[in-house]
């Protein structure tokens, strides 16, 4: 695991918010003679100087473009963009803030600098940023701009907590900021505890491999984080969890891939107990990169979103991103009540799988989809649950009941081979993490010779 919080090295002064057309906007720059190579290349080279952590060299190239270019959009969001992705936030409000105008160059440098202020925890200036953006009335971003909107009121609420849910950044490191740790689950979350059946369960992984991450979904609007921080995880946490950890789990099935799903726990200052995270906003640039930097092996896409409840009604949001250029190349959607959460839940599987050319591996195990995939989440989330409790990252009083856990597992485990898996390792956890808990009597699983193997594992 690696840590999800990075501070910044220095706390910068907070650069005032851009007002246009105020005197906060700076004079517009003397001429300048024509650039040598041309902005492209400019920008190209800066990058460079970014990636080779050279952070004075590649300032001095932005500066160099600023007073050739500097009020043209596309050299702004380019620069903050390549900025944000290797963390320089400071450098984001100092080049790029006091030349942002809304209407003149767009919403997505906006964005950019919005979250270069919600790094540095300055509430004001992104309140501002986040008005002028509003103004644009552009209902494509309409969302966007209100999961940032709660975490300026998380912020305001919570002046010195940790960074919001799903921003980067914060106050300097010390005993009273908490800890955001990036845990990585590599293979089904049912599989582990059944490892001596890898060769019968797992596919074999061979040859040039795509690598993704599916990350933790963000819960924008969330109703006050910091007391569901100190209860047992609820539905909405349990499903930000389990979605990505089900998509993992059909990747892992298929011979093109290796993926890996992404959660979270925050260690709270107090010496409290750990808690499963709640991201209040969608993860930013530099949140992917620094998946990117702990995943070891690096990185060729990861897939974020967000996921809301109102009155019953879901909706879920993915994106997929490209880490080589850090660009978002698809969305997906779905909605549903609880009467019609299989059948869209199923699509959703459905066409990501599409859109990524997925296909099955050959294997004695035989991946397939969950023809009930609400009732598969719950047993996914509650697998993850046991298996950090089993590990000392969570106490087992951050999950629901032992027993509500064990009966939910049971009552799905005739459903094929892999929820008698998820059964069988679950019950045996239960069995050593809470002795009163009681798990004998007999349970229906799935009739197969893999599940009669598992079964012998555990006695």
């Amino acid at each position: 695991m690696g840590f999800f919080d990075r501070f910044t090295s220095r706390k910068p002064e907070p650069a005032p918010a851009p007002i246009n057309g105020s005197e906060a906007t700076a004079p517009a720059p003397a001429p300048a003679a024509p650039l040598a190579g041309g902005v492209t290349a400019h920008l190209a080279a800066a990058r460079a100087k970014l990636g080779a952590k050279d952070l004075p060299g590649a300032v001095a190239l932005y500066e160099e473009l600023l007073a050739s270019a500097g009020d043209r959009p596309d050299v702004l969001v380019a620069m903050s963009g390549d900025l944000g992705s290797y963390g320089h936030v400071a450098e984001i409000i100092e080049l790029v803030a006091p030349r942002y105008d809304a209407d003149r160059h767009g919403p997505a440098t906006g964005l950019n600098l919005l979250q270069a202020y919600l790094a540095v925890r300055n509430p004001d200036a992104a309140q501002h940023v986040l008005d002028l953006l509003f103004a644009l009335n552009r209902p494509e971003l309409e969302q966007r701009l209100y999961g940032f909107s709660n975490a300026i009121a998380e912020m305001i609420a919570t002046p010195h907590a940790a960074p919001p849910p799903g921003v980067v950044g914060g106050p300097m490191p010390g005993a009273d900021a908490p800890k955001v740790a990036l845990i990585s689950i590599s293979k089904p979350i049912w599989f582990y505890g059944l490892e001596p059946m890898a060769a019968q369960l797992l596919p074999p992984k061979e040859g040039r491999l795509r690598r993704i991450a599916f990350a933790q979904l963000a819960l924008p609007g969330y109703p006050d984080i910091a007391a569901a921080l100190k209860k047992p995880e609820d539905e909405l946490g349990r499903l930000s969890r389990a979605l990505p950890l089900w998509l993992a789990e059909a990747f892992y099935f298929s011979p093109s891939y290796a993926p890996i799903a992404a959660v979270a726990v925050m260690t709270p200052p107090d010496g409290t107990p750990n808690h499963p995270m709640i991201f209040g906003a969608e993860w930013t640039t530099e949140n992917l990169r620094q998946l990117v930097d702990t995943s070891g092996d690096g990185l060729d896409y990861i897939v974020t979103g967000a996921l809301r409840n109102q009155a019953g009604d879901y909706e879920v949001l993915l994106r997929v991103w490209e880490v080589k250029t850090y660009r978002e190349r698809k969305t997906f959607t779905a909605r549903w009540t609880p009467a019609t959460a299989d059948e869209a839940l199923a699509k959703l599987h459905g066409e990501v799988r599409a859109y990524m050319e997925w296909s099955p591996a050959s294997a004695a195990f035989a991946y397939v989809p969950s023809a009930k995939p609400r009732a598969w989440l719950d047993t996914l989330g509650g697998s993850l649950g046991l298996f950090l409790v089993e590990k000392s990252i969570l106490p087992l009083t951050a999950l629901n009941p032992p027993a509500e856990l064990l009966a939910h597992a049971a009552q799905h485990a005739p459903s094929g081979e892999a929820p008698s898996f998820a059964f069988l390792t679950t019950r045996a956890r239960i069995a050593q993490l809470d002795p009163a808990t009681d798990v004998s009597g007999d349970v229906a699983l799935t009739r197969s010779p893999l599940v009669n193997d598992a079964k012998k594992i555990f006695g």
